[in-house]
């Protein structure tokens, strides 16, 4: 399984590195990114912050060989972000570690900060071998079931072996010392938020998307796959009182042809837009009455992030690390799986305008005074020189 790798793999690495200055460690980011999702958007900001502070800060993405080009690498390169690609195949263990060799060899980090599943299974071992402190930001666990679970199971024994590990939310925190990782290597920094591109005002957003101007809009934003629940914002959508309301779902993933199945059995096809994979999709967000967000498991959500900057009402499960991000009275939290309660929580926001308001300029105010970038980064770069 982990191990093997393909001996006459090719791996090509592109991009250049920008040197800048070096008082404080130096890091390495190591993942394999989605199309653009919160992980990716968490590396960017804070690759962003570490060298808008005078940190050096390289950003690796492992790519496949047949693929042209990715939205995560040219969001890196569009803000200045020094940025390497390696393009191996999905499994080509041996060559993409000798990749990560090579690149530890040329650029000398202090820290390899690892991402996701991949990177801190596969590559994190070669930078210890290499006498390179490793850390790595545990983004949220997806609870998947059979290879999924086992992969999962791999990844909690491999994070014993870091020097730190970040939890972005207290219950995942608690997880990690279930899991066996010492509690004093466990760190827990929630996600920050700085606004990285201008978004649209409601009609832009709206005519974008190629939504009515004047309907009734809830919208949903994530990967399309079991542990965000989407299967319940379809339940919560048929169930709602408000029968005009159109659901506007941004993103894609192995559950959307259930969903359209679900969708075409609960008589609701006609009430949905599809979009597909939006690229800043932050941006849209104004076009929505209401944001859906119906999770099982979370550790701290960026659209959450997005919609507060975008004063956009929030009905969100309360699950993870979404309490440590939202309270009662800057949004709606209702139970996972309970989409009777969604669709209620929804008509009451259709129906109060005003007491959603309320509740949007609330967590706008939280969102300034909680999650501002600078502490955020100080916080990352104390646990790197704790690690040295």
């Amino acid at each position: 399984m982990l191990g093997g790798g393909h001996p006459a793999s090719k791996v090509l690495v592109s991009g250049q590195a920008r040197q800048v200055g070096r008082e404080a460690p130096s890091v390495l980011h190591l993942l394999a990114p989605a199309d653009f999702g919160g992980l990716e958007s968490v590396v960017l900001t804070l690759a962003r912050g570490q060298l808008d502070s005078g940190q050096h800060a390289t950003v690796v993405s492992f790519l496949d060989p047949g693929r042209a080009g990715h939205p995560f690498a040219e969001a890196l390169r569009s803000v200045g972000i020094p940025e390497r690609t390696i393009r191996v195949a999905a499994r080509a263990y041996r060559a993409e570690r000798r990749a990560v060799r090579d690149l530890i060899t040329e650029l000398h980090p202090d820290v390899v900060h690892t991402h996701g599943y991949r990177s801190d299974v596969v590559d994190s071992g070669v930078a210890r071998r290499m006498g390179v402190a490793t850390v790595t930001t545990v983004h949220g666990f997806t609870r998947w079931k059979g290879r999924g679970q086992l992969y999962e199971w791999i990844q909690r024994r491999w994070l014993r072996r870091f020097s730190a590990v970040v939890a972005v939310a207290a219950p995942q925190r608690d997880e990690l010392i279930r899991s066996g990782v010492r509690p004093e290597r466990i760190h827990l920094v929630r996600n920050a938020w700085r606004t990285a591109h201008v978004p649209l005002s409601r009609a832009e957003a709206r005519a974008a998307l190629g939504l009515d101007p004047d309907a009734l809009v809830a919208g949903w934003v994530g990967r399309i796959s079991a542990e965000k629940g989407p299967e319940i914002m379809i339940e919560a959508l048929s169930a709602s009182a408000s029968a005009d309301v159109t659901l506007s779902v941004i993103g894609s993933g192995p559950m959307e042809r259930e969903l359209r199945a679900l969708a075409d059995a609960r008589g609701v096809a006609h009430r949905i837009r599809w979009h597909g994979v939006v690229p800043e999709a932050g941006r849209y967000l104004p076009a929505f009455d209401a944001l859906l967000l119906t999770s099982w498991t979370e550790g701290t959500p960026i659209v959450l992030l997005e919609a507060m900057s975008a004063r956009v009402p929030i009905v969100t499960t309360a699950v993870g690390g979404v309490p440590d991000v939202l309270s009662e009275g800057e949004a709606i939290l209702v139970p996972a799986g309970d989409s009777a309660a969604i669709g209620r929580a929804l008509a009451e926001v259709l129906e109060n305008p005003t007491a959603a308001a309320i509740r949007c300029e609330e967590a706008r105010r939280r969102l300034e005074r909680d999650f501002a970038v600078e502490p955020w980064v100080q916080r990352y770069r104390d646990i790197y020189s704790s690690c040295l």
